[in-house]
This record gives structure tokens, sequence and C-alpha cells, in this order.
């Protein structure tokens, strides 16, 4: 496992860690992005060629990413994604809350919460957002929970396999998805046609402060399994 802060990528632009330490020690990096050193398109399109080899139903790969370079920009999303920040967590339609294996009152919790607004202040300093999209022929796919599947499905393995290979070539990122609470605004700032492409989640794209990051606190593998029934 990598174990020095001062790691880079090497020659080939990989730190060379195993699939399981890629898939173990890819964390929402917040505080230890290096928002002062640009991220060059060539490894960006590095993470591309592997990201679009994820499953995409019927093989359609009807993903997007786009990528926010420039400056005013990158501020002008920042503020979209803050103001998505303060706004209400959609309803749960439940009385009581809502099921969550993470304890809201844990010291771990108040890490994070400490993380997320260090990113919230530090947003559009970050060298890259990237806002991964989905097209469809219309939003009503995504009334039915099997539209829902399959819609989500055909983009969200290629987002995670684009912060994989980032996090082997030294790239820190964090999914987010605060600023759909103003996606239709998102839309108009970027050109996106809101009738036929929906957001999907904005993360940051930098450098990291170091590389060595571990898994992060889950529960017990035994809590998530079920055989033969519920």
């Amino acid at each position: 496992m990598t174990d020095s802060r001062s790691t880079r990528p090497d020659a080939t632009g990989t730190l060379g860690l195993s699939a399981d330490e890629v898939l173990t020690t890819t964390r929402a990096v917040r505080k230890r992005l290096d928002l002062r050193r640009p991220v060059p398109r060539d490894v960006i399109e590095d993470c591309l060629r592997i990201a679009l080899q994820a499953p995409s139903g019927r093989n359609r790969q009807r993903w997007d990413f786009i990528f926010v370079e420039d400056q005013e920009t990158r501020a002008a999303v920042a503020r979209l994604w803050r103001l998505g920040l303060m706004a209400p967590p959609p309803a749960s339609g439940s009385a009581g809350p809502a099921f969550s294996r993470m304890d809201f009152a844990s010291a771990q919790w108040g890490r994070i919460a400490g993380s997320l607004q260090h990113l919230a202040d530090h947003l559009h300093e970050a060298p890259l957002l990237l806002i991964p999209c989905l097209r469809v022929e219309s939003r009503a796919e995504l009334d039915s929970v099997r539209g829902q599947a399959g819609a989500w499905g055909s983009v969200i393995p290629a987002f995670w396999s684009f912060m994989l290979a980032a996090r082997e070539r030294g790239l820190g990122t964090a999914w987010t998805t605060s600023h759909l609470s103003y996606e239709r605004e998102m839309a108009d700032l970027l050109d996106i046609p809101y009738d036929t492409v929906v957001q999907v989640a904005l993360t940051p794209v930098a450098y990291t402060l170091g590389t060595d990051f571990k898994p992060g606190p889950r529960a017990d593998a035994g809590a998530f399994a079920h055989w033969d029934r519920w």
C-alpha cells in the first residue's frame, strides 16, 4: 500500500497501485486537493479512455463528461453548487429518520462535515470541475424504477471508473450531488440541453497533496449480506 505523502506518479504517469488498492483507497478528497497544480489534458484523456470501457446498457454509451476549466465559469459553477449545499435535502417520504449506517453524532461525521465546508470554501479554486451527464430521449424515462436503474446504470459506472483511474494517476475527486437542486440553472450556465441531458453529479479534479489514502471506516461486511431472503 502506498504510504508516503511525497509519492507521485512515476515515469508512466501512474502510482502502481494494485486493483484492490485502487478500489479501497479511492476516497472523497476535499482538504487534500492541490489547488495550485494544473492537470494536463492528456492525463484526463487517459482517465477517459479507461472510463469508456465501463459497462453501458445495450452498449449505447450515452454518457458525456463536461470539464469546466475556465476560471470564471468555475466560479459560477461553484456558486450554484454552494446554493445546492444549503438547500434542504430531498424529502424521504418517511416521518422517521432516513436509514444510515453512519452515526451523525460521531466524530467521524464531524470530520466529514469540516472537510465539506473546506470544499465549499475552495471548490472554485480546483483546476477542473467535472459534471457527468446522461442523454435521455425525455426526462419521463426517469419516472419508473426500471427507467432510473437503466439510466443511472449507464453513466455511474463510467464516472466511477474515471475516478478510479484518476486515483491511480495521483488525482483526487469527490462525488457530490448538491448542485442538482439547481440543475436547470447549471444547464443554462453550461449550455446543456435540459430536456434531453440529465446531470448526475459534480466532482473537483486535482492532484492530491500526498497519496497515502487508506480504506475508509465502514460497517462490518456481514451487515450487508443477505442470503436467499432479506
